[in-house]
C-alpha cells in the first residue's frame, strides 16, 4: 500500500508529502483546487502517459515520488528480481517519475534505478488503481463482464487451464486442416516422388563416379601413346633400346649400372675410402629392381576394352542428364536428393495415419474441454446468480430499491463443438459462455443490456457496488476512488461512505470526493485547497484535526462562512459514522 506520496513543481503544486493511512484516505475540497492533479500525479507512478504541461510554470522538471510497502503484496519481490529491482529495503519500494519541462521527456524510476514506462506500468499497475468517474464504461464494455464475473466466482485459475486445451484443439485442427486440404497435391508429389526415386534408383548412383570415369576416358582416350611409353622406358630399363629405333644400338641401364657397381667394387679393394659411394651404388641398384618391377606390372596391366569409351561416355552422359534435370551439381548430390525424396515418400504415405491420429487427439482434447467447460459454465452460474443477488441488494442500499440485476450466460450452437447435455456448443478460449449484465432499473422494466439504459447516476452507483462486492478478490492493494459518487444523491451518500469504508477492510482506500456523507467516513481526511502567493497560485493539501473536520463538513454542508448548524450537523455525521465502523467492526 502506499504509504508516502511526494510532489513538487507538478502543475500548481509548489511542494506536497502526504502520509497516508492504511485504511480510508478521503481528499475534500473546492471545485478547482487540484483534486484531479492528486490523480493525475498518481497516475504518473501508474506508468500513464506524461505530459509537458505537467510541470510548474518556472520549473525545470516536475517530480512525483510514491514510496509503498510491499508488505501485502509479497509477490511482486519475484517480478522486481526478474527486471533485475531486487533488493527492496525492508519490503519497501519508491516508485519514482521525473517530467521534464524543456523536452517533455519524462524518466521512471523504481528504487532510484531508471526503467522503462513499460516496466514503470507493469509494477505500478499491482500496486494502484485509479477509479474515475469514466470508469463505469467498463461496465458498458461487454468483454469484460466475463473478467469480472470470473474474478468475483475465482474461476480464473480454472479458465486459463481450459484455455490451454483450446489452444492445444487449436493446433491440432490446424494440423487436421493442412493435411487434409493437401490432399489432392500429396498425391501428386507422391507420384512425382516415385519417379524420381525409382530413376535415381535405377541409375546406381555411386559418389564421385563422375570423376573415376573422367579419368578412365582420358585414359582410353590416350591408349597408344600410353601403351607405347611404358613399353619404351621398361626396354630402356631393362634390355636397352634396339638399333633400329636409333643409330646404333645402346645397352640397357641395368646393365650400365651391374657395369658401374662392379668397378667400384674393385676399386674399393685398392681404396677403403670408397665404401660409402659403393653402398649408395648398390642401393640405387636394388630400387631400379623395384622401378622396373613396377613399370612391368603396369604395362602387363594395360588392357583397352574395345567398346569401353563409349561406354564411358553414354554413362557421363546419362549423369549430367540427371544432375541437370533434377538440378544437382553431381552424383553425391543426386544420392542425397534420393534419400530426401525417400524419406518424404515415407511422410506423405504416412499421413492418413498422421490425420487419423490427430483426430483421435481432437476427440479427446474435446472430450477435456467439454468437462472443463461444463463446470466452468456451472461455477460461473452459481457464482453470476450471488452475484446479482449481492448487487440489487447493494444497489438498494444506495436508494435504488428496484433494480432488478442479472448476469446472463448463454451459449451457441456449432457441430463443431463440444457436446454437453446432448448439444454441440460453440467454444472459445473462455469457454461455452457469452456473459453479459443486464438491468432492470425500474419495475415493470424488462432486462435490458446494462450499456442500453444505465444513467450517469446509476452506472456510478452500479460501479460502487460491484467494486464494494468485487474488492475482496481484487489483489492491488491500493484502491483511487475519483469522485465515483458523482449523481449520487445526499440521501445515498451514506451508504456509498459505508461502501467505501467497507472496502478498506481488505484494500487501502484514498477517495476523492464531494459529499460530506462520505468524506465522515475517512479514517484520515486530507483537505486540498489553492492560494496566490506572491502572485503565484499554489495548490496545498494537509490533513485535517477532529475539529478541522468538522469545519470542512460544515462548509460542503452550506458552504462558507460556516454557521453553528452546519457545524452540529457535521459533528453528528462524524458521530454516525464513527458509530456505524464500531458497529461493524464489532457486531
Amino acid at each position: 500500500m502506499l504509504l508516502e506520496l511526494f510532489i513538487a513543481d507538478f502543475a500548481i503544486i509548489d511542494q506536497v508529502r502526504l502520509h497516508f493511512t492504511p485504511a480510508f484516505n478521503v481528499l475534500t475540497g473546492e471545485t478547482g483546487a487540484g483534486k484531479s492533479i492528486m490523480i493525475d500525479a498518481l497516475g504518473m507512478l501508474r506508468g500513464e502517459r506524461s505530459d509537458p504541461s505537467f510541470v510548474r510554470a518556472g520549473s525545470n522538471q516536475a517530480r512525483v515520488e510514491g514510496i509503498f510497502t510491499l508488505a501485502d503484496r509479497p509477490d511482486i519481490l519475484p517480478i522486481l528480481a526478474e527486471y533485475g529491482l531486487d533488493g527492496a529495503d525492508d519490503d519497501q519500494i519508491i516508485l519514482t517519475r521525473e517530467i521534464h519541462g524543456a523536452s517533455g521527456r519524462s524518466v521512471a524510476r523504481i528504487n532510484g534505478r531508471a526503467v522503462s514506462s513499460a516496466v514503470l506500468r507493469d509494477i505500478g499497475g499491482r500496486l494502484v488503481d485509479i477509479h474515475g468517474q469514466n470508469d463505469s464504461q467498463t461496465l458498458f464494455n461487454v468483454r469484460m463482464h466475463a473478467e469480472l464475473l470470473d474474478r468475483y466466482a475465482g474461476v480464473v485459475a480454472d479458465r486459463e487451464q481450459l484455455s490451454q486445451l483450446v489452444i492445444a484443439i487449436e493446433a491440432v485442427r490446424s494440423q487436421i486442416s493442412t493435411l487434409r486440404n493437401a490432399e489432392a497435391r500429396r498425391l501428386e508429389r507422391i507420384e512425382e516422388l516415385t519417379f524420381l526415386v525409382e530413376e535415381l534408383t535405377n541409375a546406381k548412383l555411386i559418389a564421385g563416379e563422375e570423376a573415376t570415369l573422367t579419368n578412365e576416358r582420358g585414359l582410353l582416350q590416350n591408349s597408344a601413346k600410353i601403351t607405347g611409353t611404358v613399353d619404351t622406358i621398361y626396354r630402356l630399363l631393362r634390355t636397352g633400346t634396339p638399333a633400329s629405333e636409333r643409330r646404333s644400338a645402346t645397352r640397357s641401364i641395368v646393365d650400365s649400372l651391374d657395369d658401374v657397381a662392379n668397378l667400384l667394387s674393385e676399386l674399393l679393394r685398392l681404396d677403403p675410402s670408397l665404401a660409402g659411394l659403393n653402398e649408395q651404388i648398390l642401393e640405387v641398384r636394388y630400387r631400379l629392381d623395384d622401378v622396373i618391377e613396377g613399370v612391368r606390372v603396369y604395362r602387363d596391366r594395360l588392357e583397352f576394352e574395345p567398346g569401353r569409351l563409349e561406354v564411358i561416355e553414354d554413362r557421363l552422359a546419362e549423369l549430367r542428364d540427371l544432375a541437370k534435370k533434377y538440378r544437382a551439381a553431381d552424383a553425391a548430390e543426386l544420392l542425397e536428393r534420393l534419400t530426401s525424396a525417400s524419406d518424404e515418400l515415407e511422410t506423405l504415405h504416412y499421413s492418413a495415419e498422421h490425420i487419423a491420429e490427430l483426430v483421435q487427439q481432437e476427440q479427446q482434447l474435446l472430450a477435456s474441454i467439454g468437462l472443463a467447460a461444463a463446470e466452468l459454465s456451472r461455477r460461473r452460474r452459481q457464482a453470476g446468480d450471488e452475484l446479482a443477488e449481492r448487487i440489487a441488494a447493494a444497489m438498494s442500499d444506495l436508494a435504488m430499491p428496484h433494480v432488478k440485476f442479472h448476469v446472463q450466460l448463454s451459449q451457441r450452437s456449432d457441430p463443431q463443438g463440444v457436446l454437453i447435455d446432448d448439444q454441440y456448443l460453440a467454444f472459445d478460449r473462455t469457454g461455452i459462455d457469452q456473459i453479459e449484465f443486464l438491468l432492470s432499473p425500474n419495475p415493470g422494466e424488462p432486462l435490458k443490456p446494462l450499456a442500453k439504459i444505465a444513467s450517469g447516476g446509476e452506472s456510478a452507483r452500479l460501479l460502487l457496488a460491484m467494486k464494494s462486492i468485487l474488492s475482496a478478490v481484487d489483489s492491488v492493494p491500493t484502491l483511487v476512488f475519483d469522485e465515483v459518487d458523482v449523481g449520487v444523491g445526499g440521501r445515498a451518500g451514506h451508504v456509498v461512505g459505508e461502501k467505501l469504508w467497507g472496502i478498506s477492510d481488505a484494500h487501502q482506500v484514498l477517495c476523492i470526493t464531494h459529499l460530506p456523507q462520505v468524506a465522515a467516513f475517512g479514517d484520515c481526511h486530507f483537505a486540498i485547497a489553492k492560494q496566490v502567493i506572491n502572485q503565484r497560485t499554489q495548490t496545498f493539501v494537509q490533513p485535517l484535526s477532529e475539529q478541522e473536520r468538522i469545519e470542512e463538513l460544515a462548509a460542503m454542508l452550506d458552504g462558507t462562512p460556516v454557521s453553528e448548524a452546519s457545524r452540529r450537523s457535521a459533528s453528528a455525521m462524524l458521530e454516525r459514522a464513527a458509530n456505524y465502523k464500531l458497529a461493524t467492526s464489532n457486531p
